[in-house]
């Protein structure tokens, strides 16, 4: 790695992390949550597993996974890459919130211990480096937001999580001057700045992709960016889906057929032709090798948000090769203006599409 925006980056200690972090959802296979698909294609377990010591072997040190991926087989396999690779060379990141089987609620008590003590078997672990919060909902009127921050202050006083971590949206509204952040203004700044006192995260997680406007990290009419708001709070940020879940490699198009359990799956056909039509200007730029695609993607994310770690999903050892390999590579500053571009105009026909299309009952 030789271009500055490519440099080690900050998780739970210092600048420490290999920029590209590993996306473990894929290797979990296809899944649904509340009749909602959450997983991926099925992958071999034993080239899941051969992917993720590529990705070692690589230099790769934070891996992100989820209880809700593959409703926990995720966290199994990358139990079984552990086995064979020095704890302490790898950093685990672990969503939860999504999944909550028969408890009344994500965020109780007893089902944050659970779910905690289930990850660490499936992994084989006795500790998770940081332990990420789904989303900000902890029930009417933050019914458990109390109950859920004593039980995340005592797993780290326990050693059993090193940080605690939360999914933030990519853009915070600013506030009515009148609301209460403890109530129900979700998503907004003065939402996330009461959450994180009463919290103390310390790493911020977050959808992005090249075509998210992100330049500067800031946004007018009183919005602020989840990269702005870490800095302000001192947190470091990871993000995940940077290549939108694949599409943006150019592999998927109209006819591509994505079984119930695939998170691709709510992609509707139309969505996809206006991605695979978007993309055509960067094929006759750079080829038509999704890879070439894949990795202009990356490097774009890793520009743009260069404080982030960026996790990319994996699913053989192959494809590690190509993203890590693909890092090597030149890409030059007339290069990224057309991609922007070619983002920015894609980002734009999405968005058009999405205002159009019926509101689903």
């Amino acid at each position: 790695m030789t271009a500055s925006y490519l440099s080690r980056r900050r998780l739970v200690a210092g600048p420490d992390e290999h920029p590209l972090g590993v996306g473990c959802r894929p290797i979990g296979g296809p899944a649904t949550n509340e009749g909602r698909p959450v997983g991926w294609a099925h992958v071999a377990d034993s080239s899941a597993v051969d992917a993720l010591l590529h990705a070692h072997a690589r230099g790769a040190t934070v891996y992100d996974t989820s209880d809700v991926y593959g409703l926990g087989h995720s966290q199994r396999l990358l139990g079984r890459m552990l086995t064979q690779v020095p704890r302490t060379s790898v950093r685990i990141t672990c969503t939860v919130g999504t999944y909550k089987g028969t408890g009344q609620h994500a965020y109780s008590s007893l089902n944050l211990f659970r779910q905690v003590e289930q990850t660490q078997e499936n992994l084989g672990v006795k500790h998770l480096d940081v332990l990420v919060l789904a989303h900000d909902d902890f029930g009417p009127r933050d019914r458990y937001l109390e109950e859920a921050r004593d039980t995340l202050r005592a797993l780290c006083d326990s050693g059993d999580v090193t940080a605690i971590g939360m999914r933030v949206p990519g853009v915070l509204p600013a506030s009515p001057a009148t609301s209460d952040p403890s109530a129900n203004c979700w998503g907004t700044q003065a939402r996330y700045d009461f959450l994180f006192d009463q919290l103390n995260p310390r790493v911020l997680s977050t959808t992005a992709s090249p075509l998210a406007p992100q330049a500067g990290h800031t946004i007018v009419g009183g919005a602020e960016s989840v990269f702005s708001f870490a800095r302000r709070r001192g947190a470091a940020t990871m993000i995940h889906e940077p290549l939108l879940h694949g599409l943006l490699t150019g592999k998927y198009g109209p006819e591509s057929p994505f079984s119930p359990g695939d998170i691709r799956s709510r992609y509707t056909p139309a969505d996809l032709e206006i991605v695979d039509r978007g993309l055509e200007v960067l094929r006759n730029r750079f080829g038509r090798d999704p890879q070439a695609l894949a990795r202009l993607a990356l490097h774009c994310c890793l520009r743009s948000c260069p404080d982030s770690i960026v996790l990319a999903g994996v699913s053989s050892a192959e494809q590690v090769d190509k993203n890590f390999e693909g890092l090597k590579a030149e890409v030059s500053d007339d290069d990224y203006a057309l991609a922007e571009r070619a983002y920015s105009t894609l980002y734009a026909e999405l968005a058009r599409h999405a205002a159009s299309a019926p509101a689903v009952p």
